[in-house]
């Protein structure tokens, strides 16, 4: 039988415009500190905590080494500790793989990002092409706006349908005591909202956010050991557009349908349209909600739009997506995927109250780094 890996353990601080009352450190601690009394495990006890993975970004922190202010409470000094300087379900996938190879038994995953102490459209386009790119002002925000341009005008698509998307996502937060913004909005509101940057408008962008999660990851052997409710990574996949936006048709995400096929092989799902119970989507911009959807193979080429305004994708639809609220009610860049797993991880233990989706066996997790999706990960968890 296939190993498996596990998580036994997940903590989500409040995700909020701006956690100006809390330091990096106070955030993590926060969330480090519960998924060790949710386990009884300890970074100081030999065959309790032998690893550590973290998720951070050095221009989001404005610090080089992003991750040496949190070492201590990671169990880093004098011990093993990686970082990730991607979307945190990179490092979930790198916890996993840490015990699987046999590296380590328990690892502990911590991510954090604190968009609020700097300009995030800066860091986007810092990120571009020094000599062809940044000359231009080219940054994560004007590459989604070009994105949802050629989306809309190859598909026939309507802002008013990415407009549902923001709604929908809004109406879930508000069942979601961990979600930034709760408030909902209508399709009305976030048609009216200002252009940012055309097609996009302010409601269509996720918000500014701080936060922090933490997970424990192990072996399906010792996740028995430490909870009756383990949700098992049952298969993932991961792969790059191209870097240059010239280089890339703008209306389709080959790469994401690539990450896809690689998740459902490894999971044994033949058919991913009747295989979840639930979908999270990490989509900073509205547009991409549907894209990603038609990209996963779970709704046809140019029709998630349709799919979404039928309300197929709302709590209690046939396919529900973002029960969460997603990255549209507020979650960091750097945390994006991994807050999607946070929430399959709830879900498949039973524990989302209110907005519990009966019965959740399997769910998937996706995130994305980069540009206009430049990179995707896609996760497939499964309870027992």
């Amino acid at each position: 039988m296939q190993k498996r890996a596990a998580i036994v353990a997940m903590a989500q601080t409040r995700f909020e415009p701006k956690k100006g009352n809390e330091r990096v450190q106070e955030m993590v601690w926060e969330v480090v500190k519960e998924v060790r009394e949710l386990t009884g495990l300890d970074i100081r006890k030999p065959g309790h905590i032998d690893n550590a993975v973290t998720c951070s970004d050095d221009f989001f922190d404005a610090r080089t080494i992003s991750n040496s202010c949190i070492g201590d409470l990671v169990g880093a000094h004098m011990g093993s500790e990686e970082k990730v300087a991607m979307d945190g379900l990179n490092a979930l996938f790198y916890a996993a793989a840490c015990v699987l190879s046999g590296h380590s038994q328990v690892t502990l995953l911590a991510a954090h990002c604190k968009e609020s102490q700097s300009d995030r459209n800066l860091i986007g386009y810092a990120a571009s092409d020094p000599i062809f790119q940044r000359g231009v002002g080219l940054d994560y925000l004007s590459a989604a706006g070009l994105q949802m341009s050629a989306y809309l005008h190859r598909t026939g698509a309507t802002e008013e349908q990415c407009a549902a998307a923001v709604a929908r996502d809004r109406r879930h937060a508000g069942h979601n005591p961990k979600a930034q913004c709760r408030v909902p909005v209508t399709v009305a509101e976030v048609m009216r909202s200002a252009y940012v940057c055309d097609p996009l408008k302010e409601l269509d962008i996720y918000p500014v956010s701080d936060g922090a999660i933490a997970m424990i990851v192990t072996t399906e052997e010792r996740a028995r050991e430490l909870t009756d409710k383990p949700v098992f990574i049952g298969g993932s996949g991961s792969c790059y557009n191209a870097f240059y936006l010239g280089d890339r048709d703008l209306s389709r995400d080959p790469a994401l349908a690539a990450a896809a096929k690689r998740a459902y092989e490894r999971a044994g799902i033949a058919d991913p349209r009747k295989a979840f119970d639930l979908v999270e989507l990490a989509a900073p911009c509205s547009h991409q909600e549907l894209m990603w959807l038609e990209a996963l193979g779970l709704v046809d080429d140019g029709r998630a739009g349709a799919f979404i305004a039928s309300g197929a994708t709302d709590f209690g639809g046939a396919l529900p997506v973002n029960v969460s609220g997603g990255m549209l009610s507020g979650n960091p860049l750097m945390l994006g995927g991994l807050a999607r797993a946070a929430e399959c991880f709830i879900q498949l233990r039973g524990e989302a109250g209110p907005r519990q989706v009966p019965g959740a066996k399997r769910a998937l997790a996706q995130g994305a780094t980069g540009p206009a999706g430049q990179h995707h990960r896609v996760m497939v968890l499964t309870a027992e």
